[in-house]
């Protein structure tokens, strides 16, 4: 192997190595894995062109990388504004579930829960790249500004409001996981069971259910609001023969729910203080694709 070879062996190994991280990055800054991982890959043939060309150039391929990545998303997350305005109903992230393939799982940090990705989507473009750079994954703001085209300074800013956003809207209690999952467990078995006074007992009374259907399959075209009309919701679903199995939804406990052996919603549930505070349903059968496998290994439980 001549030297050329092996530097194109060693950058393959490095990208490899990083890939989760990069996807993680694109995918806090999208909601969606199939853009993020397009975002990825289109960096990683940017690195390879641009090491081909000029090899000395590029000393710190994993600071390019990330920084690529996130210009790249960026550009994705402003063309996307318009195309998410107009969606049918409400839009949810693409849910993540763990694979049993390596080269397939995301380095996802704690934070980026469902509920919080519904609240990045609230951020202009900007704000939620300097958010996510600078306080998930701990970039600085001067790397934050070569991502988005503007000085440290105006990321500090940037960031600084998106964080007093976040903080005013976003679940504002730990739970610890145990507890998480105890609640949704009890909050599965009132829904399969009809035990209407147990499910209003684990909903919050300001409890808010999302449903994302795309106007493929049929969802509430609205959050709804309330515990008492979340769960005549929810019950009204029950009407049809399903199953609900547990899962981890983006890191936190979740439920897979299948009718007649087949996927038809992955559900994020966030808790605070023992109650369930928001309910987000995707059942875009798109968005449920890739999770696909992961359901029919859980339906087999």
């Amino acid at each position: 192997m001549n030297d050329h070879e092996s530097a194109v062996t060693a950058l393959d190994a490095e990208f490899q190595a990083l890939r989760p991280r990069l996807l993680g990055v694109a995918y806090g800054l999208l909601g969606s894995l199939d853009e993020a991982e397009d975002v990825v890959q289109d960096a990683w043939l940017r690195l390879r062109a641009a090491k081909a060309a000029d090899g000395d150039e590029i000393r710190d391929a994993t600071g390019w990388l990330v920084v690529t990545v996130s210009r790249l998303a960026l550009d994705v997350l402003r063309s996307a504004r318009r195309r998410r305005e107009e969606y049918v109903g409400p839009w949810l992230p693409e849910p993540v579930l763990m694979g049993p393939d390596p080269a397939e799982r995301v380095t996802l940090d704690e934070s980026m829960s469902m509920a919080m990705l519904v609240v990045l989507e609230s951020l202009s473009p900007a704000e939620r790249t300097a958010f996510v750079l600078h306080d998930v994954f701990g970039l600085t703001f001067a790397e934050v500004g070569a991502a988005v085209g503007r000085s440290p300074a105006a990321c500090r800013q940037l960031a600084a409001r998106a964080r007093a956003h976040v903080r005013s809207r976003a679940p504002r209690f730990d739970v610890d996981p145990a507890e998480h999952r105890r609640v949704v467990d009890a909050f599965a078995r009132a829904c399969l069971g009809g035990d209407m006074d147990a499910l209003l007992a684990l909903l919050d009374p300001d409890v808010v259910l999302r449903s994302d259907g795309g106007g493929l399959v049929t969802a509430a075209r609205r959050p709804v609001l309330g515990a008492a009309k979340v769960a005549r919701l929810l019950f009204g679903i029950r009407r049809s023969e399903h199953i609900l199995v547990p899962v981890s939804v983006n890191g936190r406990p979740g439920l897979l729910r299948y009718r007649d052996g087949r996927l038809v919603a992955v559900i994020g549930i966030t808790v605070a203080q023992g109650r369930v505070t928001a309910v987000d349903m995707v059942l875009n059968p798109r968005k449920l694709a890739r999770v696909t496998r992961a359901g029919e290994i859980g339906a087999e439980r």
